[in-house]
């Protein structure tokens, strides 16, 4: 694993992901309470023994890059490293041609600096997925079948084939072919698979004829630069990968464990709160696969005569008297008032205290607190980092009801509402 570099792509604009995505990258994205979504990809790179990672960012990368430097810090003696490189400005007479243009052409632009290394394999990663598995495993089926290229795949439903990419797979496992986001019965016959196929790949069909790209690809160094080279178009899995599969050995790796992708509002919201079940599809608390974040040095969350049920509480949060919690997410320092009822929601918290001589000032003034004012109500909801709800106030989806633009920063996408980054939201107001 030592000659595995890791590349892991900061994404684009994440505009499925707004407001979420508005101040931030993808990856800088709050998960789970504590987490940011680039915690996801980096922990499993250093659990599975792979401590050389690139994070390639573009846009609106300032809190993803804070995020990693005060997070990803190896010893002298290791040689591992976690390093940012940004789109950058260059001699190039276009300039719009500098900015990355896709995934391919984003690894295209910065290869030479991950190529100084001693490499013979590159991962190339997203990242903006929840998951966990051990590359060092995807890396044997790599070296076993002499691939160029090797391809994640979970098996999947016909119903679930029609937003993916899928594989059409020989009896060894080499990918034969790869039809993006099948929609027509005969493109879905082309790429199904016989399910005791896939039984005897060690995974369980359980009636799933389709093999999915995740977006995981291990490549032979040698071999990214000749496929790299030879085609000058933007993304891996339109452009460089099914032109791969028609010239050389692309071989299917197999999982089949929980993966998600977050790219939607409502994906966002639904991963979260399953990370609150009892039987959570993703463990956070794995003992031999932990997952990694930034070290935070913060009080434990204080809680007086409180009904918390089936929720996740992070550090440094208050929760006074008469609140209710259910099937929710309490991020870093929130503070929570008496009376406040959350349910169904994932509060982020906040980035900092409030002073007491301001905590002071909001109670002379009237003015909403850093955090959940008291007897509001939170349901169906995603209250972004550093919100001021005021006292009384009800913020709540509606499944029933289209996507809208409220007011104060707040807006209603997939039933879900969505309060922005830093809003403040009146003493009293009712979002239903």
């Amino acid at each position: 694993m030592k000659n595995v570099v890791a590349v892991i792509l900061g994404g684009g604009r994440g505009t499925r992901l707004q407001p979420l995505t508005t101040h931030r990258s993808k990856p800088a994205v709050p998960l789970g309470g504590k987490y940011r979504l680039i915690d996801i990809p980096i922990s499993n790179c250093i659990n599975s023994g792979i401590n050389k990672c690139y994070v390639l960012t573009q846009f609106m990368s300032v809190s993803l890059h804070s995020h990693i430097r005060g997070t990803y810090r190896f010893d002298a003696f290791s040689g591992g490293f976690v390093e940012i490189l940004a789109a950058q400005q260059t001699l190039a007479d276009d300039g719009d041609a500098d900015w990355f243009q896709g995934t391919a052409d984003a690894v295209r632009k910065t290869f030479r600096y991950f190529s100084r290394t001693n490499v013979d394999y590159v991962l190339i990663l997203s990242g903006d997925q929840l998951y966990r598995m051990d590359f060092e495993k995807m890396l044997q089926t790599h070296v076993d079948s002499g691939a160029a290229v090797t391809m994640a795949a979970k098996p999947v439903h016909r119903h679930e084939a029609t937003g993916l990419g899928i594989m059409k797979v020989d009896k060894s496992g080499r990918i034969i072919d790869f039809v993006e986001k099948p929609t027509s019965e005969a493109e879905l016959d082309h790429v199904a698979m016989d399910p005791a196929w896939i039984d005897s790949l060690g995974v369980t069909a359980n009636g799933r004829e389709c093999m999915a790209s995740m977006g995981i690809y291990l490549f032979s160094a040698d071999r990214l630069v000749e496929a790299l080279t030879e085609s000058s178009k933007p993304d891996f899995g339109k452009d460089i990968l099914p032109q791969a599969i028609r010239s050389r050995h692309v071989q299917l790796h197999p999982f089949d464990d929980y993966w998600e992708d977050i790219g939607t509002i409502r994906s966002f919201y639904e991963a979260n709160l399953a990370l609150t079940r009892p039987d959570a599809p993703f463990d956070l608390s794995m003992a031999d696969a932990p997952l990694y974040s930034r070290p935070r040095f913060l009080p434990p969350t204080r809680v007086d005569d409180a009904q918390i049920k089936g929720s996740l509480i992070a550090d440094g949060c208050t929760i006074h008297s008469g609140a209710k919690i259910e099937n929710s997410i309490i991020g870093l320092r929130c503070q929570i008032g008496a009376n406040v009822t959350i349910r169904n929601s994932v509060v982020m918290g906040a980035d900092y205290f409030e002073s007491q001589e301001k905590v002071a000032q909001n109670a002379v003034e009237g003015s909403p607190w850093l955090g959940i004012g008291e007897g509001a109500v939170i349901d169906q909801a995603i209250i972004d980092k550093n919100v001021r709800v005021g006292a009384g106030a009800v913020l709540a989806g509606d499944d029933g009801k289209k996507d809208a633009d409220l007011s104060h920063n707040c807006f209603l996408r997939d039933g879900i509402f969505v309060a922005s980054k830093a809003t403040v939201v009146p003493n009293g107001w009712n979002a239903r």
